[in-house]
């Protein structure tokens, strides 16, 4: 299927490892011109080899800190016109509501909600010029099914998806869409690393952990990142355009609810 966004523009934020950077690849291999950002130079310079490879051309690469204002800044510097806006952020350490004083607040807020929200807003206006726009927020399965120990990324994360929400009924006649991905257990650096706690804090070894974590799964596996980037990249299409507002899990039937 041809997705109609070759020659587009993608930034793809966060994107030097883990669910960022399979977007980031998957985007280039449908024709898009992307760019991609992370905070370590020579890791962005690993996945902007990994985009030629796949598209032919060597992606603008922007190396700052989306949390704060001027790495939001360099990014939008690098990509004035904007076709399409893949947000996505690292996310606070779980954690126990004792511990989380007014700074743990305010870095949750500034890295998994304005930081978004502020780039979108820089974006939007021409996109609804145009009459061309996607946005994907890449959130959190637990925006929808709240834990307590990942309470400064769902509180933040929330008023993301609140704001998009919003959003996505005023744009939507001007062929902008805003939808949110999900994930739940991909196999990413973040997996592992929630793997090896689990392992720590029940002392089990680590393939006890992993079994443990399957376990809320139906799929009885974990995810992978590059499912989870085709269906951003089917969210970024032209056929996706009667799409938006809407929270997709990509989980392997993990929710257990309706909505």
């Amino acid at each position: 299927m041809d997705l109609g966004i070759r020659g587009r523009a993608a930034v793809v934020c966060a994107s030097s490892r883990g669910l960022g950077k399979a977007c980031a690849v998957a985007l280039a291999e449908e024709g898009c011109e992307v760019v991609i950002n992370g905070r370590d130079p020579a890791t962005l310079a690993l996945v902007a080899q990994e985009v030629l490879q796949v598209s032919g051309y060597l992606p603008r690469t922007v190396v700052a800190d989306l949390s704060t204002e001027a790495g939001r800044a360099r990014l939008l510097a690098a990509c004035p016109v904007v076709d399409i806006l893949v947000t996505n952020n690292g996310g606070p350490e779980p954690g126990r509501l004792e511990d989380w004083d007014h700074a743990a607040w305010l870095a949750a807020l500034e890295a998994n909600m304005l930081s978004a929200i502020l780039l979108i807003q820089a974006v939007v206006g021409g996109m609804r010029e145009r009459r061309f726009g996607r946005i994907v927020n890449i959130t959190s399965a637990m925006v929808k099914s709240p834990r307590l120990p990942m309470g400064l990324s769902t509180a933040a994360r929330a008023g993301l998806t609140a704001f998009s929400k919003a959003l996505a009924t005023e744009v939507a006649r001007d062929n902008v869409t805003l939808n949110n991905l999900l994930p739940e257990r991909i196999e990413t650096d973040r997996l592992r690393y929630m793997t090896e706690q689990v392992a720590k804090q029940r002392t089990l070894s680590l393939e006890q952990a992993r079994l443990e974590m399957l376990k809320p799964i139906p799929a009885r596996r974990f995810g992978q990142p590059e499912e989870f980037a085709a269906a951003c990249v089917f969210l970024c299409s032209a056929q996706a355009g009667y799409i938006t507002g809407q929270n997709l899990q990509v989980d392997g039937g993990s929710y257990a609810g309706l909505v």
